[in-house]
Order: structure tokens, then C-alpha cells, then sequence
């Protein structure tokens, strides 16, 4: 359900399928102990699948809000419109905005520069 790797000094996190909310709990921690691991280095949260229901959008969201806690710059990459969408008009405003790309390797050359 879950993979990650390290490209190019960046965290990049791959959800393999939307998930349900038994297991929403575990998927947040497992994200929050990777990107303590990874601290400081910028985060991008893949969906491949599209994230039509909101329990992994919630869990996305909380990412985004412990990273602006944390300091550390996450972003998001989704081919799907409807998820982008999704996310955008729920993410937390108080701290920094949660950038959502249609494309991974736009989100990680992204991620990249704004961490420079």
C-alpha cells in the first residue's frame, strides 16, 4: 500500500491504493515516522490511484499539518483532477499552502528548488 524512496534529497512517499479508515491511522503514523526519519529533507505524497473518498485525503491533510509543524516543505502528485482538487480546497491555510501536481516528477524538481 505503502513504498517510499530518497530521490534526489527528497522524500518521495507512493500510496499504492486509496485506503479505508480502519487503516487510516496507520497509514498517518507510518508517513509521520518516515518524514521524521527523513527530517529536513522536502516530502512529495504520490497517489496513484485517485483518492475519491476522504479517508485518504484526511490522511494526506494531517501529513501536510505535521510537516508545516515540523518545518518540513511537503507536496503533493496526482494525475487525478477531482483528488487535486479535493485536497486544494481542504488544506490547511495557516501555514505553508500544500502544492498539489498532476505529475511526480514535477512535484519532486518542485520540491527540489523551493528547498534550495
Amino acid at each position: 500500500m505503502l513504498s517510499h524512496a530518497f530521490e534526489d534529497g527528497v522524500l518521495v512517499v507512493t500510496l499504492h491504493s486509496a485506503t479505508d479508515i480502519g487503516r487510516r491511522s496507520a497509514l498517518s503514523q507510518e508517513i509521520s515516522d518516515l518524514v521524521h526519519a527523513y527530517r529536513p529533507s522536502p516530502v512529495v505524497i504520490v497517489l496513484e490511484e485517485p483518492a475519491t473518498g476522504g479517508v485518504t485525503v484526511s490522511a494526506v491533510l494531517k501529513a501536510h499539518r505535521m510537516c508545516n509543524h515540523l518545518g518540513v516543505l511537503m507536496s503533493v502528485a496526482t494525475h487525478s483532477a477531482p483528488t487535486r482538487r479535493l485536497l486544494e480546497a481542504n488544506a490547511d491555510t495557516t501555514g505553508t499552502r500544500l502544492v498539489v501536481h498532476a505529475r511526480t516528477d514535477t512535484a519532486i524538481l518542485s520540491a527540489l528548488s523551493a528547498a534550495a
